[in-house]
């Protein structure tokens, strides 16, 4: 999934320098590590912040989409989010991991979605398959009701509840880091999820 430029409208001028010269800059903005690159983007450069968007976009669609449902919705509230973060760039301050950082505006955009009680519905099959194909097609039938099974499960739980799960479950990040992400205290946050968990393994105990 490529999310367009969220910074066009809001950037500084400079369009149409030459492409070999852009070429050039995006290989030289490729190569510099993650720090000088915010420190870049809080002076003002667009091209740094072009970069960091490029390097966590992915991951940020990744999340919105699974605590959404809908890809539709999930792509709104990344461009949303992406255009915050270059509006709010000036006030990170290091204290937690950018990547942190930009999951905690993400969320943030997804809430406010589901407060706007937009609905929303399982992600399609092909989105959640997340194993080996397998041996034969009944069985393929199978883990693909298994998975949609699952899908709709997860976006059955409260939001809350469902982003931490997909946080913690599908993206691997820490309790301590879940809670700077959604505003949480740790022990909230370990709550949580062991609640979306029992419900999960309540709602899936069919598929046992």
């Amino acid at each position: 999934m490529q999310v367009s430029d969220p910074t066009v409208r809001d950037g500084p001028p400079g369009a149409g320098a030459p492409a070999a010269g852009a070429a050039s800059g995006r290989a030289v903005r490729a190569a510099l590590d993650e720090p000088t690159l915010v420190a870049r983007a809080q002076d003002g450069d667009v091209h740094a912040f072009e970069e960091l968007a490029r390097r966590h976009q992915d991951a940020l669609f990744r999340v919105a989409v699974r605590v959404l449902g809908q890809r539709a919705d999930a792509e709104d509230a990344l461009q949303e989010a992406l255009l915050d973060a270059w509006r709010r760039i000036g006030t990170f301050r290091g204290e937690a991991a950018f990547s942190t950082w930009m999951y905690r505006i993400v969320t943030n955009r997804c809430s406010a979605l589901v407060r706007r009680n937009r609905p929303t519905v399982p992600l399609p099959e092909e989105d959640t398959v997340l194993i080996a194909g397998p041996d034969s097609p009944e069985r393929s039938a199978e883990v693909d009701a298994e998975l949609a099974a699952l899908s709709r499960a997860v976006q059955e739980l409260p939001h809350e509840q469902r982003t931490c799960w997909v946080l913690r479950e599908l993206e691997g990040l820490g309790y301590a880091e879940i809670s700077q992400v959604t505003g949480a205290g740790e022990t909230a946050v370990r709550g949580r999820i062991h609640r979306a968990r029992a419900a999960l393994a309540e709602r899936m105990r069919e598929w046992r």
